[in-house]
């Protein structure tokens, strides 16, 4: 997982409430055995909408989504998170998010951002206004700047070293390589072992 630290770009004006994951990522493309291949899939019933911004030429490129509260609500499927950070987006700023989708993005490297519902509307309506605004998204000092915005924001502190080192469950294990090899090394050899 790619570490995150600081992430500046251009934001996407989603805005929208109660998005559920349905709507982030249809059913129909949880077929795949595969974990990627998943960002064209972004949205996709909610892109034959005229207007949506997804599909808005002035916001292409964006890495940074700005949703309306309760983002990520309905099933758990990981699958939407993964289809956001396969489109390309860094972080997800929000009034409030899901709690199961919010404990995904952190697994899979998307910050998730709890500003207040009319910070998030300021920011809404400068990146509507201005499509080429930059936002600063600063894990390190837990803050987003930009549009004439800087709000702090909470995190806990294990969510918070974990995408700053990069670290997914299973980087965390591996951090224990050299412990869990000596051990599987003086097991008995009657016990089962994955060699």
């Amino acid at each position: 997982m790619e570490p995150f630290r600081v992430h500046t770009g251009r934001a996407l004006p989603l805005g929208l409430p109660d998005v559920d994951t349905d709507q982030i990522m249809p059913a129909r493309y949880l077929k795949r055995i595969e974990r990627t291949g998943f960002g064209e899939f972004l949205f996709a019933d909610r892109r034959t909408e005229p207007g949506f911004p997804l599909d808005d030429p002035r916001y292409a490129g964006a890495t940074i989504l700005l949703a309306g509260p309760n983002f990520g609500c309905g099933s758990s499927r990981e699958h939407a998170v993964w289809g956001i950070a396969q489109a390309g987006f860094r972080a997800v700023i929000a009034p409030s998010f899901a709690d199961i989708f919010r404990g995904n993005c952190l697994k899979n490297g998307v910050l998730p951002v709890v500003l207040p519902e009319g910070v998030v509307e300021r920011l809404l309506e400068a990146v509507r206004a201005d499509p080429g605004v930059e936002l600063t998204v600063d894990l390190e000092a837990r803050e987003v700047r930009g549009a004439g915005v800087a709000a702090a924001f909470e995190i806990e502190e294990d969510a918070r070293r974990r995408l700053l080192e990069g670290l997914d469950d299973i980087g965390i294990t591996l951090r224990h390589e050299a412990e869990i090899a000596a051990y599987e090394e003086h097991r008995p050899a009657w016990m089962p072992s994955l060699a």
